[in-house]
């Protein structure tokens, strides 16, 4: 089994009481179905600063991150079909699916 991380980008965070419950609950609904490949639930993140040699931009970059997930799966193909069921999808953002590299 391998680690993957799961990098979402986009959605948009609710701000009406009963859309943050409905949420809360599809994204508990999408932990609960993975049960224990998730190694790390990770969570939304704050905007990200980009680095580079030429200095430091606090703009998130071309695609700003919004939260993480690690999952332990078979293959990359695996992890993918985890991503799929993932709820940022209907609020119009993506999941970026990388292998975690044992070094």
């Amino acid at each position: 089994m391998t680690d993957f991380i799961f990098v979402y980008h986009g959605g948009k965070p609710p701000s009406d009481p009963a859309e943050i419950e409905k949420v809360m609950a599809a994204w508990n609904d999408y932990y609960q179905g993975m049960g224990d490949k998730v190694v790390n639930g990770g969570g939304p993140v704050g905007m990200s600063s980009m680095v580079t040699a030429k200095g430091v931009a606090e703009n998130g970059g071309a695609n700003p991150v919004s939260g993480f997930t690690v999952v332990r799966a078979a293959s990359k193909a695996e992890a993918n079909k985890m991503a799929a069921g993932c709820p940022i999808l209907s609020e119009g953002g993506s999941v970026e699916v990388a292998e975690i590299i044992e070094m």
